[in-house]
């Protein structure tokens, strides 16, 4: 018997499991730093992004991005899975198990090559264990692997469906607000037609949106690194885009329109409770970006599209102080996100006339 091989399989199975629970299980930001799924993303991430950042930006780039994040969760649970396949094998060898084939005894290998068919199930006999702790060990572990097994199947189609559901609200803001998204350009597309009824409802949509991207992202992080279809859309450009037009209207002079202000009041909180969130979530100081976003000249023709979209604004830029404070309180979350995810930040009004991408085969 091997009291420390005991202690370190021990140690290794009970933080492999609760890695486990706390990833597929768990419904809440975790927020212990000494994990193997956050050292995994530490390690991993940084290298594969420092590798696309050598590419110039563009479909190039997002097509080298794109497979990280569901690779990234395929080579994690391989990665639980053979250190489940250690941790057990580490017990068996520690308890005196004393494995055998049908040839004789076995060493650790031998051990290990066991405590892999246990765990997945496979049930060939060829190897078996020969003391009470050793096949109490292999019971264990074939009800370990049947739950890890489970696990994984029904883990990746909730992940699949969490995804689908956050990149259909995007889409759909290809057509509302250009590719890639701007504030002008939403809120030049809908006006104030009926009281700003297009508008509310965009907004509410994307409050709840907010709400869904919050509960799915903090519970999978692992969400954050999928990219969407085009390489001109991303989660981070869409929240960043639904923001800066609620500022926009919360800034405006006019406020004759209550029910638009009421329901972007409400997105916008909703949408930086997001966005702040899942800063912590991936471990993001908040940091304001180095060139303002919105500079004198760019504001002039934001306002006149705001003015086209028919939403009076003060012609003294009155609306400039309340807008900065608005900026203040979500772009220095926005901009690490968007640093740290290689997802471009949206310009506040397109630079060009906007193609959007249901356009761009004709």
């Amino acid at each position: 018997m091997s009291i420390a091989a005991i202690v370190g399989g021990t140690i290794l199975l009970l933080g492999i499991l609760w890695d486990v629970f706390e990833t597929m299980v768990l419904s809440r930001r975790v927020s212990r730093g000494t994990r193997l799924t956050t050292l995994f993303y530490r390690f991993t991430w940084p290298l594969y992004r420092k590798a696309a950042r050598r590419i110039p930006p563009g479909n190039r780039r997002e097509n080298f991005l794109t497979p990280y994040g569901p690779l990234s969760l395929l080579l994690l649970i391989g990665l639980w899975a053979v250190s489940l396949v250690v941790a057990f094998g580490l017990l068996q060898w520690g308890s005196g198990s004393r494995v055998s084939t049908a040839e004789g005894g076995g060493d650790f290998f031998t051990t290990l090559y066991m405590s892999g068919t246990t765990l997945f199930t496979l049930g060939l006999g060829d190897v078996v264990p020969h003391s009470s702790a050793g096949r109490f060990l292999t019971v264990f572990e074939s009800g370990i692997g049947l739950a890890f097994l489970a696990l994984v199947i029904g883990y990746l189609p909730i992940l699949s469906q969490a995804f689908s559901a956050r990149e259909a609200n995007i889409a759909l803001l290809d057509a509302r607000a250009g590719s890639p998204p701007t504030a002008a350009e939403l809120l030049r597309r809908h006006g104030l037609d009926h009281a700003g009824e297009a508008l509310v409802g965009l907004l509410r949509d994307w409050e709840k949106w907010s709400a869904h991207l919050l509960e799915s992202h903090v519970s999978f992080p692992v969400l954050a690194f999928y990219r969407s279809q085009h390489d001109n859309q991303s989660w981070v450009a869409g929240m960043t885009a639904v923001l800066d037009a609620c500022a926009l209207v919360l800034s405006t002079a006019d406020q004759r329109e209550k029910r638009l202000a009421r329901q972007a009041r409400l997105t916008f909180a909703m949408a930086r409770h997001a966005v702040a969130d899942m800063c912590r979530v991936l471990g993001r100081k908040a940091a304001s970006p180095e060139a303002d976003r919105l500079p004198a000249a760019d504001l002039a023709l934001v306002l006149a599209s705001l003015a086209d979209a028919g939403i009076v604004v003060t012609a003294d830029g009155g609306p400039s102080q309340k807008l900065g404070e608005l900026r203040a309180m979500y772009e220095p979350y926005v901009h690490p996100l968007s640093e740290f995810l290689l997802m471009p930040l949206p310009p506040w009004a397109p630079k060009a006339p906007p193609r959007d991408n249901w356009l761009a085969h004709f």
